[in-house]
């Protein structure tokens, strides 16, 4: 087999290179511009223009070079630089948009973690952002469609006992809304979608639209950088809880519109992105919420889904049963693909599952390791814990999280798990957006550690002869969304 001969530096042409530095600078400039900028829209069109000849001339991607060796050049750029480099020409944007570079990546070990994040700002708009953690930029995805089939915007009855399960909406706003003063979900699209992220794509499933649950489901593509509608869920969901098994995306749980008002549901399903397709998963038994010892009692508390994380290839589902405000913990039930059934959760993880706000139970798995934040009554106090599955106890591992004390928030932090590392969403006391790395001290560097954001609550200086704390948290980023709520995150690996 005959060996490529090596390009000489005498006889390669560099043109093509001039326009790497400038991918780099425009991310940078983009990042930092506002909307509308027109001088960086003029510097787009003036580069498009001087790169015009070059597409022109050159019918390869990098001249003097094959498409092959090109394409193993474009793997290892960072991903921050690729919606530049798109607008070099047609070709350069096929390529980089086509699945076969991003092969390539996984193959080459250059993919790269990026943390997705969904804000809601004001009372009815919610708004993605892409944090490249290592560049430390951000990047805001294309708005969402309000578009919603008219058969699933039929305007129901809905009743007052409706409760806030997740993030981003507040109980008193649904509840004026329903009494007519303000039609929350009649202008927020979307509001209590559920979330998930599956082979490089996020998902937005459900909610409410004109008080009637959806079943809609919208998926945004990172590669061609667009929103598309898939196929709708069986069933119209709301404040559903989704995890991923095996490259499928499973929906659990959630309220349903009935005739009578919301339903608590105890169904499941599961959508196989690569078939475009939705399976029925069997219903949660909720095992624990038939033995209740009344009638009335059985009548009164509704067996609720209050979290969902994929853990051990299985999904584990913390359970409550709920009365509005109350709400009673009765463990959780995990469901094994293998056999396609639940079983009742381990006592000890089920009842010592850590809660926050309306019950709801957030969690990350790190290194296959599973956290959850526990607020213990104060967020001051938050400690985060980790599920000892041989001893089926949570043990805390972190004694104080920064977290900073936002009463007028209904989701005032998030946990991501990144980097092999454990990561909280949260806001400073400037309001400014921060997403913080715990850390060994051990391993801290010149990173700026949260001593150098402005003062979050919840983080205090060892005292004098204290044994220092051995985990450090670290600014990875932080910006300035304005008055923002945090909503939900979602990890990509790309």
């Amino acid at each position: 087999m005959a060996i490529p001969t090596p390009i000489s530096p005498r006889h390669f042409n560099y043109k093509a290179f001039h326009i790497f530095p400038f991918f780099t600078s425009m991310a940078n400039a983009k990042s930092d511009r506002s909307e509308g900028d027109e001088a960086f829209q003029n510097e787009i069109c003036k580069r498009r223009r001087m790169l015009s000849s070059f597409d022109e001339e050159s019918p390869r991607l990098i001249p003097n070079l094959p498409d092959e060796l090109s394409l193993q050049i474009i793997a290892r750029v960072p991903r921050i630089c690729y919606l530049n480099m798109r607008l070099v020409s047609r070709k350069w944007k096929t390529t980089i948009m086509s699945s076969e570079l991003y092969k390539l990546r996984k193959e080459l070990g250059t993919t790269e973690e990026w943390l997705y994040l969904l804000i809601k700002v004001g009372e009815n708009k919610l708004i993605w952002h892409a944090l490249d953690p290592r560049s430390q930029k951000w990047q805001r995805l294309p708005a969402m469609p309000n578009f919603v089939n008219e058969e699933e915007s039929r305007k129901g009855s809905s009743r007052l006992w409706m409760w806030n399960m997740v993030e981003g909406i507040r109980i008193a706003e649904v509840i004026r809304g329903l009494l007519g003063q303000k039609d929350g979900l009649d202008e927020m699209p979307f509001c209590g979608c559920a979330i998930g992220a599956v082979e490089g794509c996020l998902y937005v499933l459900g909610g409410f639209s004109k008080s009637s649950t959806m079943r809609c489901v919208w998926r945004y593509d990172l590669i061609e950088n667009k929103w598309s509608k898939v196929t709708s869920m069986s069933t119209g969901r709301a404040y559903c809880k989704t995890g991923i098994l095996n490259n499928k995306l499973y929906v659990v749980g959630g309220v349903s519109q009935g005739q009578a008002g919301l339903i608590p549901l105890q169904s499941a399903e599961v959508f196989d992105p690569s078939t475009d397709t939705w399976s029925n998963v069997p219903s949660m038994p909720f095992s624990k919420a038939r033995v209740l010892p009344t009638v009335f009692l059985a009548d009164m508390l509704k067996p609720i889904a209050t979290g969902l994380t994929s853990y051990m290839g299985r999904l584990c589902v913390p359970q409550s049963l709920y009365s509005w405000p109350f709400f009673v913990d009765v463990g959780g039930e995990i469901y094994d693909p293998e056999t396609n059934s639940w079983m009742e959760m381990p006592n000890g993880m089920g009842e010592g599952w850590p809660a926050r706000q309306a019950g709801t139970k957030l969690s990350v798995v790190v290194d296959g390791e599973l956290y959850a934040y526990d607020p213990s009554n104060s967020l001051e106090s938050g400690k985060i814990k980790v599920y000892d599955q041989g001893e089926d106890a949570w043990k805390v591992v972190i004694g104080k999280v920064p977290v900073y004390d936002c009463a007028d928030s209904e989701s005032p932090y998030l946990l991501a798990g990144f980097h092999e590392k454990i990561h909280v969403i949260t806001k400073d006391a400037n309001h400014d957006i921060a997403v913080l790395k715990a850390d060994l001290r051990s391993n801290w560097d010149s990173s700026p550690s949260i001593s150098s954001l402005s003062p979050i609550c919840g983080h205090e200086d060892p005292e004098p002869g204290a044994e220092p704390d051995a985990v450090v948290w670290k600014v990875v980023a932080k910006k300035d969304f304005g008055p923002a709520e945090l909503v939900s995150c979602q990890v990509i690996d790309i």
